[in-house]
């Protein structure tokens, strides 16, 4: 056919069609449709009678499919290439929103990114504890471990007796990224070094701290304080007892006379510290507290802040007594109340009978005697000052007697000389 027929239709032609005719060609009722092509079959008559080509049926036929085939190969390229428009537009807006939601999470990166190094001090919560120790979340990119040995200063049996699960703690890391991204805590370093401030503060203040004795050689006393180990050379034990074998596990009042961190040295004086025990500090009538050191048939030996008393089997309770260690053990915390105090021997004579609000309650109710030993050793001191004042009074008293027989006496002897 000629190109200027004006009832031929090109493929572009389809495809150059806005996409809302291309799409009414696919929607259009099937009776319509039938009417479009016979229209169309009509004028492929017309126009081939007019060009002189003889057509038959079939050659209609086949021309009508091939027209067909090139509608609907438009159609589909067209709606081909909407659908790209759409996701090419769709696939921009995700870019562009997955652009500010990267930009977003980086200013959060920024916000909240942390940077540990060793010596950092961080506040961390135990989730987990097992053989190696306690892990721990601090907001790093994986867990921490706090090791068994690095959970406490004080000896602890693993992590687990040491934290609660779900409880915050505070750490010093004291090892770098293992590889794993796990960091490695400490609270026992932290503990030391509290502890060492803590010695050179009462070092400073002059201070006197109970010690707990670990052994004993023939240089002196190791023992503990605030979970340092320390010495107390020979020449500053001022306490006397038979055995110094006795002590291993008593409390011992100490003095600093030298704390050195870095040296991990720390000496001690029993002696300084007894002496401001034995000196004003302690009287009679005091209430104090002590530990049974020792258990004899006579009575018992008390440590009063360092220095030894007795507990006589008199002085235990108003009730009679058969056997001291059926009421006192080594180790036990009592309160005493001071009798006497032999400041030259470092010795006080104790008594809790004089603290039992009833006779007997020493053997019934030792916490009773306890809970009311200060009222009881202020009662006991009243009557102890009442009793001296008394005395004083009669002092007095019979010195004024003694006066007045001095005065008649001299006044005889004058009415004497002159008769």
């Amino acid at each position: 056919r000629p190109s200027d027929s004006p009832t031929r239709a090109s493929h572009g032609d389809v495809a150059r069609r806005p996409s809302s005719q291309v799409t009414s060609l696919v929607t259009t009722p099937p009776s319509k449709m039938a009417a479009i092509v016979s229209s169309a079959a009509t004028a492929v008559r017309v126009n081939a009678k007019a060009a002189g080509i003889k057509t038959t049926g079939s050659s209609r036929a086949a021309f009508l499919s091939r027209k067909a085939a090139r509608s609907v190969a438009a159609v589909a390229a067209t709606r081909k290439v909407a659908t790209r428009a759409v996701v090419t537009e769709t696939t921009a807006e995700s870019s562009a929103d997955s652009a500010e939601l990267y930009k977003e999470f980086e200013r959060l990166l920024v916000d909240y990114q942390f940077s540990y190094k060793v010596g950092d001090r961080v506040t961390g919560k135990v989730f987990h504890c097992d053989a190696k120790g306690a892990w721990v979340d601090i907001g790093a990119k994986a867990a921490a471990l706090c090791p068994g040995s690095e959970a406490s200063l004080a000896q602890a049996r693993n992590a687990a007796a040491v934290f609660d699960i779900g409880e915050e703690y505070e750490f010093e890391i004291i090892r770098d990224d293992d590889g794993d991204g796990s960091l490695t805590l400490s609270v026992r370093k932290i503990q030391l070094e509290a502890a060492w401030n803590r010695c050179r503060e009462m070092q400073a203040n002059d201070e006197a701290v109970n010690s707990v004795v670990l052994s004993v050689n023939r240089g002196g006393l190791l023992v503990e304080v605030e979970h340092l180990r320390g010495f107390v050379p020979q020449s500053h034990i001022a306490m006397r007892v038979p055995n110094r074998e006795e002590l291993i596990g008593q409390a011992v009042p100490v003095k600093f006379l030298e704390v050195d961190e870095e040296k991990n040295r720390l000496v001690m004086s029993n002696r300084l510290a007894t002496d401001v025990v034995s000196g004003e500090g302690l009287g009679v009538g005091d209430v104090c507290k002590g530990v049974v050191q020792a258990v004899k048939p006579y009575g018992a030996f008390v440590d009063v802040g360092g220095v030894s008393g007795l507990l006589h089997i008199s002085q235990i309770s108003h009730d009679r007594i058969v056997a001291v260690e059926n009421v006192l053990a080594p180790g036990d915390e009592l309160k005493v109340l001071i009798l006497s105090k032999d400041a030259e021997r470092s010795r006080l004579s104790l008594s809790t009978k004089k603290l039992e609000p009833s006779p007997g309650d020493m053997l019934r109710n030792p916490a009773l005697v306890f809970e009311k030993a200060d009222e009881m050793g202020r009662l006991f001191r009243e009557r102890v000052a009442a009793a001296e004042a008394a005395a004083q009074a009669e002092e007095g008293a019979v010195q004024g007697e003694m006066a007045g027989m001095e005065v008649s006496k001299s006044a005889d002897e004058e009415s004497g000389e002159e008769a």
